[in-house]
């Protein structure tokens, strides 16, 4: 039954497909680039970073040479830094041993660095034609709803069996047109939030889950572990127009970023006064700043802030940075985690005086 969704499927796609810059030259490279910023980010997102990256770095050598922090540099605000890390990695060993080449074979791909089957596939299929599918979740709901198919997705049995199922239909001469097509499908009409527009589907008179009523049951999918839940105080230390700043141990969630200084638990004014002291920090001025909640894979932090401004700083401050703006901004890869604190880097002045608030 799947073998009849290949011709309609295809000529939607010709009419329909969105315009898209890794499209337009799709290059193993960029190809690769532009599945790897895909992962857990939208599209619109995705589009003046690839652009900017590009730019910056146009090759694989480039990519490898490129030094660590310019590299993360670049990527922020995508979030989940090891996909750039992982992919200088792949990138230096293709340097090494494929003179900078991005391999057309599948079983190449998979063995660089961050490089999962999905990924693998798409390069394999839109880069070079080579017949070999791609499984994102687009592509998971689109076939378990039209085959009303009711097993758990989340098992790598279930996706391999699906995989296999692809595989025996995709066309020789159309292999990545095919996968990006059921990848648009799922993207766009078999939409993961909200109700399915099946009447702009073009295969929709083949969907057995239509059939039965049951689209939006599909796909099936076992509940997710829940996040756990971290409190955060962070501060925003201002000395004049610097900054405070620090390095992230180079493991660990956000391993190797900067960071606003932060610590466990929800601080009162007061404990945030005695921590600021305890950096050998003069605070002359505190404001509190909005709650905010940053939400990881597996994890949650729950923050509240602070901004505190400090007597002029002679010397260091236990490992911390003091950072002008503009610094800041050009050559510090601070997370999105901390954009709802970031955002008052540039305001000047801020705060309660110390003095008038103990006297």
């Amino acid at each position: 039954m799947l073998e009849e969704i290949v011709v309609p499927l295809l000529e939607w796609y010709d009419k329909q497909k969105r315009t898209l810059p890794w499209r337009s030259k799709p290059t193993p490279y960029r190809v690769w680039v532009s599945e790897i910023m895909l992962q857990q980010t939208r599209v619109e997102a995705v589009k003046p970073y690839f652009a900017r990256f590009m730019k910056e770095l146009p090759t694989v050598k480039k990519l490898a040479a490129c030094p660590e922090e310019e590299l993360l540099k670049l990527w922020e605000g995508l979030g989940y830094y090891n996909r750039v890390r992982n992919m200088q990695k792949a990138a230096q060993i293709l340097v090494a041993e494929n003179k900078g080449e991005v391999p057309a074979q599948f079983e190449e791909l998979i063995r660089l660095p961050g490089i999962g089957k999905y990924t693998a596939g798409a390069i394999s299929s839109i880069a070079f034609g080579i017949p070999v599918p791609a499984v994102d979740g687009n592509v998971l709901r689109v076939i378990t709803r039209i085959t009303a198919d009711e097993r758990d997705i989340a098992k790598d049995s279930v996706k391999q069996a699906i995989a296999k199922d692809i595989q025996e239909i995709i066309p020789m001469r159309r292999a990545g047109d095919f996968n990006q097509a059921l990848i648009e499908l799922g993207a766009i009409v078999c939409v993961p939030n909200g109700p399915a527009k099946c009447s702009e589907c073009p295969v929709a008179h083949f969907c057995e889950a239509r059939k039965k009523d049951i689209v939006m049951e599909l796909p099936k999918k076992a509940p997710k572990k829940a996040r756990t839940i971290e409190k955060k105080t962070i501060l925003l230390i201002k000395d004049g127009d610097k900054v405070a700043i620090r390095k992230r141990p180079k493991k660990g969630l956000l391993a190797g970023l900067y960071e606003l200084p932060n610590v466990e638990g929800e601080l009162s004014e007061d404990e945030v006064l005695a921590l600021v002291k305890s950096y050998h920090l003069a605070p002359l001025f505190i404001q509190k700043l909005e709650d905010s909640k940053h939400i990881f894979t597996h994890k949650e932090w729950h923050m509240t802030g602070y901004a505190v401004r400090v007597e002029e700083l002679e010397g260091t401050a236990d490992g911390m940075l003091f950072v002008e703006r503009k610094t800041i901004e050009e050559q510090y890869p601070i997370p999105s985690a901390f954009s709802a604190y970031t955002k008052y880097v540039n305001i000047m002045n801020f705060g309660e005086s110390i003095r008038s608030r103990e006297a």
